[in-house]
């Protein structure tokens, strides 16, 4: 089973003290505990599941799953929709260990065998903006080693925030230039799970400003583009870059002195 572990964002393979901005994300995941399963941890591409009902709030209109496909959100990344036993998933919210589904119709009952279908364009679509936005905080990590104070996404459109004094118009095509090479070398990226000793002897793993991965966490989730950006993630992702598209960063505001914000779009 998978109950989420704290969330937080950073980029870059360079080690940073673990000093990047918060982009919030469920980053890992505890084995063997009670709960709901997370199947997006382990397969972003899972489109339908069947699952067992294992929790009813009438009141809330809401039930949960011994297991769900549907991504429950946190903090940058929207939950998923689609439907549950032929009726609309509304909104999925993770409450302690389960993972709570809104339906808009008459629930199911405790015990009941339910199929689930993910609303798979958003989900790609979300899929390919959070790969892209690693790309992103990646290369001006790398570049301009800028760091992260914040982000937000939707489908096939997001934002991020940096520590990045000087930004400009010739600075910004220059960073979407060097977004859009890394998205056409068609980089593998790869999910692991990492023992909790292993990653905290990793510093470039855990890159808030504040350390939010409480003790009781024993297995972190780290996604990987290869020979780019390894980082401690929860949230779903594309395969390859390639897959991402054509990458537009067709707007930036001063945010303050040093906080800039660049906001990011995906071709359909």
């Amino acid at each position: 089973m998978f109950p989420p572990c704290a969330p937080f964002f950073g980029s870059g393979t360079a080690k940073r003290a673990g000093k990047a901005g918060p982009f919030a994300f469920d980053v890992g995941y505890a084995r063997g505990m009670s709960g709901t399963h997370g199947l997006y941890a382990e397969n972003a591409y899972l489109r339908q599941f069947e699952a067992t009902v294992i929790g009813v709030e009438p009141e809330d209109r809401r039930v949960a799953l011994d297991r769900t496909a549907f991504f429950p959100g946190g903090g940058g990344q929207p939950h998923d929709l689609g439907s549950l036993g032929g009726l609309p998933v509304e909104s999925v919210a993770r409450d302690g260990d389960l993972i709570w589904h809104v339906l808009g119709g008459a629930l199911p009952a405790e015990g009941d065998r339910v199929e689930g279908q993910l609303d798979w364009e958003r989900r790609h679509g979300l899929m390919r903006t959070h790969t892209a936005l690693h790309v992103l905080s990646a290369v001006i990590w790398r570049d301009y080693e800028a760091k992260v104070t914040g982000a937000s996404m939707e489908p096939l459109r997001g934002r991020m925030d940096f520590e990045l004094e000087g930004l400009s118009g010739e600075l910004v095509h220059e960073i979407e230039a060097r977004v859009n090479e890394e998205v056409a070398a068609d980089r593998p990226v790869r999910v692991d799970f990492l023992p909790r000793e292993e990653a905290d002897r990793r510093p470039e793993l855990i890159r808030t400003k504040v350390s939010l991965l409480p003790a009781s966490i024993t297995v972190v989730r780290t996604v990987e583009i290869e020979g780019l950006d390894l980082q401690a993630d929860g949230g779903t992702h594309v395969g390859r870059t390639g897959e991402i598209g054509a990458v537009a960063i067709p707007e930036y505001k001063s945010k303050g002195r040093l906080n800039k914000r660049l906001q990011l779009t995906l071709s359909d």
